[in-house]
């Protein structure tokens, strides 16, 4: 049998200022689930360990990741198993579809924005594919629930400087727009469209953007309701307010997160606070929290319909994330109204010691006895 390994006393170091720091915490029964993001956590199943002794009672993964043995594995240790589901993002499909890709101001194919591919969201093959898809991973897997991912329009968000790119303005979704919003247009190029809706028609055709994407949504919510009815509906998405970037989340990203409460269970922004531009600042995260709290009417109380799990960064992703801010980042990501939080990503998170040290130390100290 190999020795165990022994942590260096650098992580040592690291580790009794954090748990010292961590001792000031205290038990937060509100807070209903810690989970990772990410995969299986073997590293943490050593020695007899079980996730329950390091604090963790829930586990995210990729729907194409999902096993049998992998959700009865995670069942075992008495954690939730929560699935991710790619909505807007299967860039494969255009292989044999190029007809799915959105079409921006110029009439033309608009670029994948950092190389971030999105669909078009009316074509209806692209959404009858993965309405099919999601219904199967519903059916086949004994999951707790299942969280749409990269459910916005064509653009890359998840960094300080965004790319939103206007789109679509395919013919297909021109004429549903005029048809669905009774609103007649000239018979003129795209290009020419494109400037009126975005001109004289852009409130009417931002709500009917929003609406295309809240309809998925809601159909997501059917399927769930007639294939696993227990689970949850949850959904990651942009930490914005309605106001930042002069309304991106609405005008560019086509989110409504009024509009997707009738339908959608959890909610998971994303204040991923180092890659988005606040590396010095992990109170961003509670702040942003605090903001879809009050804009959707949570409060983090029991008996509450909705819920507000973020999802915080920990891992290493554009700027790093040291080890003295695992504690104040679970701090913001499990105050009031969320009543979860869950750690990005184990998958990168796994190789830096101290901070998975911190992180559990945390998870303990909040964990209600």
């Amino acid at each position: 049998m190999s020795p165990k390994p022994r942590l260096s006393v650098f992580v040592v170091a690291c580790l009794c200022g954090v748990f010292h720091s961590a001792a000031a915490l205290e038990e937060r029964p509100h807070v209903e689930v810690r989970g990772l993001y990410g995969g299986i956590p073997d590293e943490l199943l050593q020695a007899g360990k079980t996730l329950a002794d390091h604090g963790i009672n829930a586990v995210w993964m990729g729907s194409g990741g999902l096993t049998t043995q992998r959700v009865a594995l995670l069942k075992q240790q008495g954690a939730r198993v929560f699935a991710e589901f790619n909505t807007m993002h299967v860039a494969g499909y255009l292989k044999d579809h190029p007809d799915a890709a959105p079409i921006g101001v110029d009439g033309q194919v608009c670029p994948a924005p950092h190389g971030w591919q999105g669909i078009c969201p009316t074509h209806p093959g692209y959404r009858q594919s993965r309405m099919t898809d999601f219904r199967r991973v519903l059916r086949d897997f004994q999951i707790d629930g299942i969280w749409l991912d990269y459910h916005h329009s064509h653009a890359s968000w998840e960094r300080d400087v965004p790319d939103m790119p206007d789109t679509c303005f395919c013919p297909r979704c021109v004429a549903q727009f005029s048809r669905e919003t009774n609103t007649r247009l000239p018979d003129e190029p795209l290009p020419r469209l494109a400037k009126r809706l975005l001109g004289q028609h852009a409130e009417a055709w931002f709500q009917w953007r929003c609406d295309v994407f809240t309809n998925w949504v809601r159909e997501c919510r059917e399927i769930v309701d007639q294939t696993r009815p227990q689970a949850l509906l949850g959904t990651f998405h942009c930490p914005w307010t309605d106001t930042d970037f002069d309304g991106a989340l609405r005008t560019k990203l086509a989110i409504d997160l009024k509009a997707q409460a009738q339908y959608v269970d959890v909610f998971s922004t994303m204040p991923y606070h180092a890659r988005f531009g606040h590396a010095a600042d992990p109170a961003w995260i509670s702040r942003q929290t605090a903001w879809l709290g009050k804009h959707l009417g949570i409060r983090g109380e029991p008996g509450e319909r909705h819920k507000i799990w973020p999802i915080v960064q920990l891992a290493d992703w554009g700027e790093p994330v040291p080890v003295e801010q695992v504690l104040p980042v679970l701090d913001h990501g499990t105050r009031r109204p969320a009543t979860g939080v869950m750690v990005f990503a184990w998958g990168s998170l796994r190789k830096q010691q101290a901070k998975v040290g911190a992180m559990v130390e945390v998870f303990r100290t909040i964990k209600p006895d």
